[in-house]
Formats: C-alpha cells, sequence, structure tokens
C-alpha cells in the first residue's frame, strides 16, 4: 500500500516507530533554513521601494509622484508598472524553475536542488547589490526568483521525508518559520540601512541577500540525502542505515518496506506530470492547485511585500512605515511558533478554519477603518495617531491568523499528502500555482489599490470567505498519518471517496490506528 497503496498490505495497526532524534532535529533545522530566501525576499522588495534614495535613482516617476502634495489622491501614488515588475519578475522565474526543479529533485536528490537553489539566489543578489539601472535590478531579480523555485520545490519535500510522522508537522513548519524570520530581519535591516548618510543603504539591504543564501549553500552541501530519495535512486542498502540513524531504532525494516514498495511503483511511472491527471489523483491534483491559490489570496503577500508602502499610504511617515513593517514581520514569527506547536496537536483543519474566520474579521475591519479616513478619492487630511495604531493593530491580528493557518499549512499539506510516483510533479505543480498568483497579486496590487481602493481588503476578504468554506467541506485532516499511507484519508472522504476505486489501490483493507482514531481503507 505504500506510495498510495501500490506495495503490499501492511497489516493492521500499523504505526511506524522512530524517535524525534537529535540528528533528524539538528537536520530539519538547517534545510528549513531554505526558507530565509524567501521570507528575505519578501521583506526586502517592499522595504527599498519605501527607501527615497531608491525611488530616486531606478523610479524617478514614483518618487516625484509621491513627494507631490498629500492632498492628492493616496490610494495611485505608487501606481507604476515599472515598480511592479520589479517586484514580481522574481516570481515568474520561480515558476519556470520549479519546473526544472520537479526532473532534478527526482533524478539527483533533494540536496542537489536545494544547492542549485542557493548558488543562483546568491548570484541574483550580488547583481542586485551592485545595481546600476533597472534592467541590472530586474536580472538580478530573475537570478533570485530561479533560486527560490528550486528551494520552494526541495525543502518541503526533504522535511516531510525526513521527519518521523507524529512530528511531521511541526518540522515542516520549520520552513515557514525560516520565511517569517527572514522577513522579520529584512525589515529591520531596511530600518537601519534607510538611515545611511548616502542614499546607498538599499544596496545592503539587496546585496545582504547572499547571507541567507549562503546559509542553504553551506547547508545542502552538509545534510544528508532522505531514505525515500536515495531508495528512488537505487541506493537501497545506504538508504536502510541512513533510516535506522534518522529513527534511532535498528529495527525499520517495515517502513523501510514500504519506501522501497512505493519506489518500484513510482519507477513504473514514465509520466508522472501526465500521471497527475488521472482520475484516482484528483483530490491531491486538486489541493496541489487550490491551496496554493487560496493562499495568494488570503491578501498577505499585498501586506508583507508592500506593507512599508502601504503604511506610508495610510500616512505613516518613512521611517515609521517601515517600524511598521518590523511589528508585522514580529507577529508573523511568533505566530508562527504557536502553529509549530500546535499542528500535530490540534491538527490542520483546525489552523485552517480559525486562521480564516480571524483574517476575514481583520480585513472587514482594516476596510472599513480606510474608507472612513481616506473616503473614495484617497485625501486622508491629518491621520490620529490612535487612528494608525488601530489599522497596525488590527494588520497584526490579520498577520498571526494567516502565520498560524494558510502561512504554514499552505507549504505543509500539499508536500505531505502526494504519493512518492507523482510527489516530485505535484509539488512541482504546488509551487507553480504559488508563484504564478503570487506574480499576479504583486503585478497588479498597486493598480488593484489605486481603482479599488479601501474595497481591496473586502475583495481580498471575500476569497478568505470562500478558502474557509472549501477547507471546512474539502480537505480531511492529515495529522498523524504516515507519509506513504496518505491514501487512508482520502478513500474515507464523503466527496473524495468516489474519485479511488478498490482496483486503483488493491490491497486496501488496512487499518490504522492513530491514537484514539482509527482509519479504514
Amino acid at each position: 500500500m505504500a506510495g498510495g497503496g501500490f506495495g503490499p498490505g501492511p497489516g493492521e495497526g500499523k504505526e511506524y516507530p522512530g524517535n524525534l532524534t537529535p540528528y533528524v532535529l539538528v537536520t530539519c533545522v538547517i534545510a528549513a533554513m531554505g526558507g530565509l530566501i524567501f521570507g528575505y525576499d519578501i521583506g526586502i522588495s517592499g522595504g527599498v521601494t519605501a527607501m527615497d534614495s531608491f525611488l530616486k535613482e531606478f523610479f524617478p516617476s514614483v518618487y516625484r509622484k509621491q513627494k507631490a502634495d498629500d492632498s492628492t489622491n493616496q490610494y495611485c501614488k505608487f501606481d507604476s508598472e515599472t515598480l511592479t515588475m520589479f517586484t514580481s519578475s522574481l516570481y515568474l522565474a520561480a515558476l519556470v524553475s520549479s519546473l526544472v526543479a520537479s526532473t532534478v529533485t527526482r533524478k539527483l536528490g533533494r540536496k542537489l536542488s536545494m544547492l542549485f537553489g542557493g548558488v543562483l539566489f546568491c548570484v541574483g543578489a550580488l547583481i542586485n547589490g551592485l545595481a546600476q539601472n533597472v534592467a541590472m535590478l530586474i536580472v538580478g531579480r530573475i537570478f533570485l526568483g530561479f533560486g527560490i523555485g528550486f528551494a520552494n520545490q526541495s525543502v518541503p519535500l526533504y522535511l516531510s521525508e525526513m521527519a518521523p510522522y507524529k512530528f511531521r508537522g511541526a518540522l515542516n513548519i520549520g520552513f515557514q518559520l525560516s520565511i517569517t524570520i527572514g522577513i522579520l530581519a529584512a525589515s529591520i535591516l531596511n530600518y537601519g540601512f534607510a538611515k545611511i548618510k548616502g542614499g546607498w543603504g538599499w544596496r545592503l539591504s539587496l546585496g545582504g541577500a547572499m547571507v541567507p543564501a549562503l546559509i542553504i549553500t553551506i547547508g545542502s552541501l552538509v545534510l544528508p540525502e532522505t531514505p525515500n530519495s536515495m531508495i528512488e535512486r537505487g541506493h537501497q542498502d545506504k538508504a536502510r542505515t541512513k533510516l535506522m540513524r534518522i529513527r534511532g531504532l535498528a529495527n525499520v525494516d517495515e517502513e523501510f518496506n514500504d519506501l522501497v514498495a512505493a519506489s518500484e511503483a513510482s519507477r513504473q511511472v514514465e509520466h508522472p506530470w501526465r500521471n497527475l491527471l488521472q482520475r484516482k489523483y484528483r483530490p491531491q491534483l486538486t489541493m496541489a492547485i487550490m491551496i496554493p491559490f487560496f493562499q495568494q489570496l488570503t491578501g498577505i503577500n499585498v501586506i508583507m511585500f508592500y506593507a512599508p508602502v502601504l503604511f506610508k499610504t495610510i500616512g505613516f511617515g518613512s521611517d515609521a512605515a517601515l517600524m511598521s513593517a518590523v511589528i508585522t514581520g514580529g507577529v508573523n514569527v511568533l505566530a508562527t511558533v504557536v502553529s509549530i506547536y500546535g499542528v500535530d496537536k490540534w491538527g490542520r483543519r483546525f489552523l485552517f478554519l480559525e486562521g480564516g474566520i480571524q483574517m476575514l474579521v481583520c480585513q472587514v475591519v482594516v476596510a472599513i477603518c480606510i474608507a472612513i479616513k481616506f473616503g473614495v478619492d484617497g485625501t486622508p487630511g491629518e491621520l490620529p495617531r490612535w487612528y494608525a495604531i488601530l489599522v497596525v493593530l488590527f494588520i497584526c491580528i490579520y498577520v498571526a491568523g494567516f502565520a498560524w493557518s494558510w502561512g504554514p499549512l499552505g507549504w505543509l499539506v500539499p508536500s505531505e499528502i502526494f504519493p512518492l510516483e507523482i510527489r516530485s510533479a505535484a509539488q512541482s505543480l504546488n509551487v507553480s500555482v504559488n508563484m504564478v498568483f503570487t506574480f499576479l497579486v504583486a503585478q497588479i496590487f498597486l493598480t488593484m489599490l489605486c481603482h479599488l481602493k479601501f474595497g481591496l481588503f473586502l475583495f481580498f476578504g471575500f476569497f478568505v470567505m470562500v478558502m474557509t468554506v472549501f477547507i471546512y467541506f474539502f480537505l480531511p485532516e492529515t495529522k498523524n498519518i504516515p507519509i506513504e499511507e496518505m491514501v487512508i484519508v482520502w478513500k474515507q472522504h464523503w466527496f473524495w471517496c468516489r474519485f479511488i476505486g478498490d482496483g486503483d489501490y488493491p490491497n486496501g483493507n488496512v487499518e490504522l490506528k492513530k491514537g484514539g482514531d482509527s482509519y479504514k481503507v
């Protein structure tokens, strides 16, 4: 039944033994740092576009519009196609590279894919730090995007495969924690570098991306390969030894045999991309598309990319805008820690649903606050201090809701539900959909802010409501299920069971007992 049900039936009461060994913990912490590059970039790109010296040098028209009389429409101050292309070009590059990364990850291993990600990101950071014109900036962003595509494809897979199933949620969320730490670090650095006299602080902000790039590059060289990947590439003896070390046990036969069976099923699949379209994979395909689609339409990247720009638009000064971004970044990190604590205790569904309701309420409140002060014409007049604090407070509650729900779970759930035979292709599809919609949202956000005004928050609020309903009806609970046995949750689901026939998983009379729950296939 391994690999989604192709191997021999594993028997009753199956629970893979295994401990959370220091070796696994250190390995997963190092691997999770692959999220730093993505987070640092999200935090940096919004911060430098709020720096006057950066705008003056590369986007003078935006700078002039921004310095115009404050009575002009605040919603449209930053509306510039070139500025948004600077931010969003990275995501198109990440989309392309994630498709290539699927083959690299499958045939050459998860480690090598991480290494490529670190090296490419490092090159992009160097080009951006030395940029002389907009073209250099965009070329640098494209290299950054190539790096992010490789890292985001391989790191969540690596973490899901290394972790014992009982701790998979917490260890996988280490990736999202690294993203949030990257965002916070970038916000703090932007705040400090913006004060450098001479106006060259933005070079340090952009060039500083080399630091997280070097961390993942060096990390990938010292990390072990996952047993799943070793077996997939024919190194079974090494894989057994590695699995024994990872689990801290002398006898890992049950899990090892299931991994081998999954790998054999995987080898029979010549076209994993085409296989994704088979009826029996419809639940996984749907989640690989809908979860990253919805994750971007929470509106979070709008807040994180453009937090300084947004706060500046709401009426905060330049320094105050960067400081507010540091505050939201700090909330992001702390709330992600809550998710690490609760994901394997409360379950994925609870966090998704609670976070969705929390985000929806906050988006409605922020929309009302901005509507009252700016109206439709975007002229705020004087902004009271209490009002600004109120907006930041609700944005922080919104960020917290995202950071313990859609933030980490948007990467965790897709990486843990795919059978081995389609895992690399499906994860690439997941990253690609994520990047397509990150690109679209980043590309049109400032124009949407200009035209929808405060309604932009209601636009995202509508999607948060839809995605919360989607999770309630269509996502089964996946906590405490071994990754190679995940077919159980789909066969038991009221809707998805119709797509999975007994012929698809012939050895299907398996019962897994997890704590007080039992799942029968």
